[in-house]
């Protein structure tokens, strides 16, 4: 069923202000805030940096002090937690105006559209293709979750459950509702969904090589760029494997991660002596020039399947989503390779 979202009263004028920058600034009214059931329980200054985006924090953490800030006419703290059916008064702010951002196309919009496996009213699962982002910045006007905003204007809820890099492919939960994020990120937490990637890799993997279980830490290298290592002062790291398929020269192996640190799949195959094929970060040159060779375009890396409970109802899942033509094009050399051996 359905809920409506928070409703807004007395929002008075808002009306460009000032210049700064070539980003104009807004002055909003007073608003007052009927807080809904998906968001009962959520901190006030949680609630107030998600109602008013683009507001520094140092301004939302100011107004509450001053007691500006009510929940039902009294005064509350940062930390207050909030309850359905709460009236939130949420003073006069000033803004700055988000400059105009590259929209979409409907092509893309339609691509990632079809690229869900999985709906109901709490969340979603999509494919994702190897080459998007998961969100926009650092150069990228939009990812996979602002595609998925604006193919769904009526949607007032899409976010992140978590992360995939830029160039895997695979499975991706994005919440529906706050409620069902929190609840899926915290599932995360306790390490109750299982994540199962598929990987090629260079060389012959050995049976033996069950698991790796070595610390990782994150670094820049001197243009900027950030990577990750094998290291003792890093954080505590373990990734499951279990060797699907030989080729010659190369393995499809399952990694399922037991932690979530950046990069983690490839840096524990590089640190087992057998990178993912197509990884330009921490494959070498020559291993990644021999994969081009033979038709090799991308990482190949796939997040394959997810083991899950779902929100609200508790009812076990395991999705499972298909590799994209480029992934099947370069196994099907491989394979080809083997029956002509």
């Amino acid at each position: 069923m359905s809920r409506k979202p928070a409703t807004r009263k007395s929002a008075r004028n808002e009306r460009p202000e000032a210049q700064s920058a070539g980003r104009k600034e807004v002055r909003q009214g007073v608003q007052w805030v009927t807080v809904d059931e998906d968001n009962e329980g959520q901190r006030v200054d949680n609630f107030l940096l998600a109602q008013l985006r683009g507001v520094p924090k140092s301004i939302i953490y100011r107004v509450v002090r001053k007691g500006e800030v009510r929940v039902n006419k009294g005064r509350v703290k940062p930390d207050t937690r909030l309850k359905s059916g709460d009236q939130v008064r949420i003073p006069p702010v000033t803004r700055k105006e988000k400059p105009a951002q590259a929209e979409p196309g409907s092509r893309v919009q339609g691509v990632m559209e079809a690229a869900v496996v999985f709906e109901n009213d709490q969340m979603l699962v999509v494919n994702k293709p190897s080459g998007i982002a998961v969100h926009g910045g650092s150069g990228l006007s939009f990812g996979l979750i602002e595609v998925l905003r604006s193919a769904r204007p009526e949607a007032r809820f899409l976010e992140l459950v978590h992360r995939l890099d830029r160039d895997t492919s695979g499975l991706v939960m994005v919440a529906k509702k706050r409620s069902a994020l929190r609840f899926l990120q915290d599932e995360l937490r306790q390490k109750r969904i299982r994540k199962h990637y598929h990987a090629l890799v260079a060389g012959h993997w050995s049976d033996s090589v069950g698991r790796v279980d070595v610390p990782l830490l994150r670094y820049e290298m001197p243009n900027g760029e950030r990577r990750v290592k094998v290291d003792e002062a890093g954080k505590s790291s373990l990734t499951v494997y279990r060797c699907l398929e030989r080729y010659e020269g190369y393995s499809l192996v399952e990694a399922s991660p037991i932690t979530g640190r950046t990069h983690q799949i490839r840096v524990h195959c590089a640190w087992a002596g057998h990178p993912i094929a197509g990884d330009d970060k921490y494959m070498d040159d020559v291993s990644l020039k021999a994969f081009r060779t033979i038709g090799g375009q991308r990482l190949m890396l796939h997040a394959r399947a997810l083991e899950f409970a779902l929100p609200v109802s508790g009812e076990a899942m395991r999705l499972e989503a298909p590799y994209d033509d480029a992934f099947n094009d370069v196994l099907k050399k491989l394979e080809a390779r083997n029956r002509n051996r």
